[in-house]
């Protein structure tokens, strides 16, 4: 089944207890931490996370931007994250990081920039919840989706399938109407979508919109994950 994981970097900073109540419906709601080292941006940090944890029931997908992972993720899973995702570039034991996030309770995720390949991290999937690649690149919201990705994206989930692991592969970056179909078609399961749920009339509907044309669009084998 597909997942919807609106993107807070999107949504109203100063109403975000509200813009999370505005997509009810999402599986997930995902934030975006950027420190403006490991990316040219700078968002938000654990004390916003655990605010945002009290005011909606939506589980959190914390996605960290950040240099030095490895001191900083297990923070955000006593923050109240229920995912916490990595980036493999930035961390120094990915294997031993992603078994910290499990044993506190999260589910480990780790994320590739669009010029990492998944090859050399083949052996890690097993110690995964989740895989992260993105589709544009990170820092920024309101990119366009890059359509080299999607061939990365296959290989992503053939190498799932060869290991038989129950591995969910996200997708973040120009996510919309126009493009989910071929993300979920390559695929992906978890969507990411910044300005395509914000930015719409009524976030919440667009969030079913969204869930709609990715199953509609996902292999039929994709329907057992």
């Amino acid at each position: 089944m597909a997942q919807i994981n609106p993107s807070m970097l999107s949504a109203d900073f100063a109403r975000l207890a509200d813009e999370a109540k505005a997509v009810q419906g999402a599986d997930w709601l995902h934030v975006d931490v950027m420190d403006n080292h490991f990316v040219p941006n700078l968002t938000l940090g654990v004390p916003v996370v655990e605010a945002l944890g009290r005011a909606t029931d939506t589980p959190l997908d914390c996605h960290l931007m950040i240099e030095d992972p490895d001191r900083w993720a297990p923070a955000y899973v006593d923050a109240g994250a229920g995912s916490v995702t990595f980036h493999v570039e930035a961390a120094a034991a990915p294997v031993r990081l992603a078994r910290e996030i499990r044993a506190k309770g999260a589910r480990a995720s780790m994320a590739l920039r669009p010029a990492t390949p998944i090859e050399p991290y083949e052996d890690l999937l097993p110690e995964l919840d989740m895989l992260l690649v993105m589709t544009v690149e990170p820092g920024f919201g309101g990119q366009a989706f890059l359509d080299i990705m999607l061939p990365k994206i296959r290989r992503t989930r053939q190498l799932i399938e060869r290991h038989g692991l129950a591995l969910w592969l996200q997708v973040d970056g120009g996510v919309s109407a126009e493009t989910i179909e071929r993300c979920a078609e390559a695929g992906a399961d978890v969507f990411v979508a910044g300005s395509a749920v914000y930015g719409a009339e009524d976030p919440a509907a667009a969030v079913r919109a969204l869930r709609e044309l990715a199953e509609r669009a996902a292999p039929p084998h994709a329907t057992s994950r």
